[in-house]
């Protein structure tokens, strides 16, 4: 977004649909409790939540300190303390969730899927972290062991999200596949680490996606159209675009709290990633049929 009013109208749209049917679904299912209004109103949190991630600070104290609470005071006049906000954040999870839903792209039909760890804490803490200790686990990446999540997600040739979700850190890459991929179609072009012909098999018979995995060099070539070969050369986006994630959006932070905000700073960097103006493409000459 290019300015904060067009992401906060963008939230607030969103907003405006979602808090009513939020509410009819928790009073049927009789967890609604008596809720005190708040000086700021859901999509006001969550602008200000996303509006971290597309800032130049590392620091989201520092952030609501020195910006929001400085020169955004007139955008939100009823602005609170520090404190107080961060016991307002974990009630802004599933609306969020449902927000990063709402800004995937469309499928072209041609899409890359690839995973990256997301480390809660420096390998020398592991064994006295507690904050995430029910949800996280000990990984092997190619770089080597951390602790915490896996991010799985799908990539479109343009640079957009269409899916993602977040697993342990011990979790195998192929096993959140068909989750993922269910609601695409075409082609979906991965690295080594899916190299799964049974899993190849099932994507192509149940959901009709032609699935090309990176063969190991211990495996002999498998024959394949050039336009195929050509696109298994250009899964770099998706690297490009975990690059961004984590250096540019900072979905990984290391000295959380609490698990749940540990997965708002996720989503709310997911979110500022999709609201790029620009993001990274391969520009292609052709293009395939789009999926159905």
């Amino acid at each position: 977004m290019s300015s904060l009013e067009e992401l906060f109208c963008h939230v607030d749209d969103f907003c405006q649909v979602f808090e009513p049917k939020w509410d009819r679904q928790l009073l049927s299912h009789d967890l609604k409790t008596r809720q005190r209004k708040r000086a700021l109103c859901l999509s006001e949190i969550m602008t200000i939540l996303i509006g971290f991630h597309q800032s130049h600070y590392r620091n989201f104290k520092a952030y609501y300190i020195h910006k929001v609470c400085k020169y955004w005071k007139q955008a939100f006049p009823a602005i609170v303390s520090y404190t107080r906000f961060v016991e307002w954040t974990p009630s802004c999870l599933m609306p969020l969730c449902c927000y990063l839903k709402s800004c995937f792209g469309a499928c072209t039909g041609i899409s890359f899927i690839d995973a990256t760890s997301l480390k809660v804490c420096h390998n020398r803490r592991i064994w006295q972290h507690k904050v995430c200790k029910d949800t996280a686990a000990r990984g092997k990446t190619s770089v080597g062991w951390f602790y915490g999540y896996k991010l799985h997600l799908v990539v479109s040739d343009c640079g957009d999200l269409l899916n993602i979700t977040l697993t342990p850190g011990n979790t195998d890459d192929r096993k959140p596949v068909q989750d993922l991929l269910g609601v695409l179609g075409g082609k979906v072009f991965a690295d080594r680490g899916y190299v799964s012909k049974k899993l190849a098999e099932k994507l192509l018979e149940t959901f009709n996606i032609e699935f090309f995995a990176k063969p190991r060099r211990n495996m002999h070539n498998k024959l394949m159209r050039l336009t195929d070969k050509l696109l298994t050369r250009k899964r770099s986006i998706v690297e490009t675009v975990i690059d961004q994630l984590k250096n540019i959006s900072q979905i990984e932070h290391s000295r959380h709290r609490s698990p749940v905000n540990c997965w708002v700073n996720i989503i709310c960097g997911l979110i500022a990633y999709c609201h790029q103006p620009k993001k990274p493409a391969l520009h292609l000459d052709w293009a395939l049929p789009p999926a159905a």
